[in-house]
């Protein structure tokens, strides 16, 4: 029988052994590469927000760092 043009022709085993084997590689480039990459973009966004959010000192004898008089 003839294979129209439209229609799909049917998988064969070794077709579907290519597409399990490319399925497997695509996990497993997820876990070596996208996770450790969106690990890095996390830790930079919350060492940005520590940085820009914690409370400066300009006076060091406030804290009690710096020199102070009457000791």
């Amino acid at each position: 029988m003839r294979q129209l043009k439209g229609k799909p022709k049917k998988e064969t085993s070794k077709d579907k052994k290519e597409r399990k084997q490319a399925m497997q590689e695509a996990r497993q480039q997820i876990t070596t590469v996208v996770l450790p990459t969106l690990a890095v973009v996390v830790l930079l966004i919350v060492v940005f927000v520590y940085v820009a959010t914690r409370p400066t000192v300009t006076d060091l004898s406030a804290c009690g760092l710096g020199k102070t008089e009457g000791r």
